[in-house]
């Protein structure tokens, strides 16, 4: 118990770091621009090449566990962490910084991976869920954290410490870590595929760049975009093609023929990545750009979120041990969805930041009680193949959470003009003259200052409107995302129906 404990505070630790870094770096993105000597398009790429590295890193680690065992490779991702961030926060060029970051993103998915396997592992069967409730407050509780401090280091250091606040952290976790982590066995030598892991990162990189970069350069009106999507969509052909010729594959089909890894799997890429990552991206922004207050307050506003799923997930860890994976799974998706149509789609210009701020109390119960029933329900039949799944988990949940920020970016811009046009064409331009006339004559206006302020009212109001339908079109992907349990739920009571019918005889 006192091992598991330690075990669990270290590796916790660098979890915890690794994935704080992906949001709390996007608060002080736009800040980076003059030190890097960049356009916001460039830099954009901090956060672009982060993500790519850490998504295809995440397909090596099986092999690497295979001949290194997992705790070499939980050492090896907080050297490259650690000693990446330094040199980010050195950066002196954007091309120094984007070395930085696929060096961290790489080590990001080194440490995620072989943490989570260590923890699952290491804890008896009956203890689980509250290890997976652990670690999915690491996952849900760091990115929810990241706006808050990401806004203090803003407000009171320099931008290049969020990459130094790493390097002490790192340093002494490498220290614990070294020392007293025990050795975890190596499974067998694991032939690596190059071939397919090649394929599949030529696919995966080119997608996430599209995703990245489609709204700016105008998706497939730009031939940039459509070069793009062809070689990701040819890369994951001669990944699925490879794969099914080779005697040796990057991937266990077995594994999909297990009910509740694919179940999981599916849901870790739709309800998480398509809707929860949506719903992460948007919340800041509805804070910082409409209701106008500044990086730290906005983090302050969405700690309660933040508090919310650190709480609730290590208490449905534990109702997943004592009851059933599937009870607080059930809990979690009726109170995510709840929040998602009925209280998000509320949040506009003229909600109080207070009364948004309890809003996502409830919406942080639900996510909390999601992530550690759903990963011990994925992981608990997989046997010796625990890493590779837990790869394939991150995996989705990298490629679908950058699905969610494309769409949640695409429908917030889209919805704003629509709202915008739908408001000039119900207008009465009499009226409107009238107005305008009364405007420039009460606070002497030149016209056409009357005019650019009736445009800024109407384009604020339309932005109002455009977060209340992007928060619900999240919560439409996350029904959809949520059918897979729903299949669960009704495979368990049609389960329940034939055994109660197969004990009671027949009646005369």
């Amino acid at each position: 118990m006192r091992e598991n404990l330690l075990l669990t505070i270290i590796v916790m630790t660098g979890v915890f770091m690794a994935i704080l870094d992906t949001t709390i770096v996007d608060i002080v993105v736009p800040r980076m621009m003059a030190p890097l000597s960049t356009d916001l398009y460039g830099v954009q790429w901090v956060v672009t090449s982060y993500m790519t590295a850490a998504a295809t890193g995440i397909m090596l680690v099986e092999w690497l566990e295979s001949y290194l065992g997992l705790k070499k490779v939980f050492l090896l991702g907080l050297v490259l962490f650690t000693s990446s961030s330094a040199y980010a926060g050195n950066s002196g060029s954007l091309a120094e910084m984007i070395l930085a970051r696929i060096l961290q993103g790489f080590g990001e998915a080194l440490i995620v991976v072989s943490a989570e396997a260590m923890l699952f592992t290491s804890y008896p069967p009956e203890k689980r869920g509250l290890a997976m409730g652990i670690y999915g407050l690491g996952v849900s509780f760091a990115p929810a954290l990241g706006p808050t401090l990401g806004g203090w280091i803003t407000e009171h250091l320099s931008w290049r410490w969020v990459f130094y606040i790493n390097v002490p952290i790192g340093i002494l976790n490498t220290f614990m870590a070294t020392f007293f982590l025990r050795e975890f066995p190596k499974t067998r030598h694991t032939r690596m595929n190059w071939f397919s892991f090649l394929f599949l990162s030529m696919g995966t990189v080119n997608l996430l760049v599209v995703l990245s970069k489609g709204q700016q350069m105008g998706w497939f009106s730009s031939d940039t975009i459509g070069y793009l999507t062809l070689l990701s969509i040819l890369g994951f052909l001669l990944f699925l093609l490879w794969e099914i010729i080779s005697h040796h594959k990057l991937v266990d089909p077995a594994l999909f023929k297990i009910k509740e890894f694919l179940v999981s799997l599916l849901v870790y890429f739709l309800l998480l990545g398509f809707s929860m990552y949506q719903v992460f991206y948007i919340l800041p922004l509805y804070f910082e750009n409409l209701k106008g207050i500044s990086t730290f307050h906005t983090g302050l506003h969405i700690l309660p979120l933040a508090l919310s799923i650190g709480i609730s997930s290590p208490i449905a860890g534990a109702i997943s041990d004592r009851k059933s994976d599937r009870l607080p799974l059930y809990v979690a998706v009726s109170l995510y969805l709840f929040s998602s149509f009925f209280l998000l789609p509320q949040l506009d210009l003229f909600t109080p930041t207070w009364k948004a701020s309890l809003y996502l109390i409830l919406l942080g119960i639900g996510m909390g009680f999601f992530f550690a029933p759903v990963t011990n329900l994925a992981l608990k039949k997989l046997g010796d193949k625990v890493t590779v799944g837990v790869s394939l988990m991150h995996y989705v949940r990298f490629v679908g959470g950058s699905f969610g920020t494309a769409i949640a970016t695409n429908d917030l811009q889209r919805f704003m003009w629509e709202n915008f046009q739908r408001t000039t064409e119900i207008q009465n331009h009499q009226l409107v003259g009238h107005f305008l006339e009364e405007l420039s004559g009460y606070f002497w206006l030149p016209q056409e200052k009357a005019q650019a302020f009736l445009y800024q009212v109407q384009s604020l109001y339309s932005y109002s409107d455009a977060f209340k339908e992007t928060f619900l079109m999240a919560g439409v992907w996350g029904l959809l995302g949520s059918l897979p349990i729903l299949y669960l739920l009704l495979d368990h009571i049609f389960t329940k129906v034939r055994l109660y019918r197969g004990r009671v005889p027949p009646a005369d």
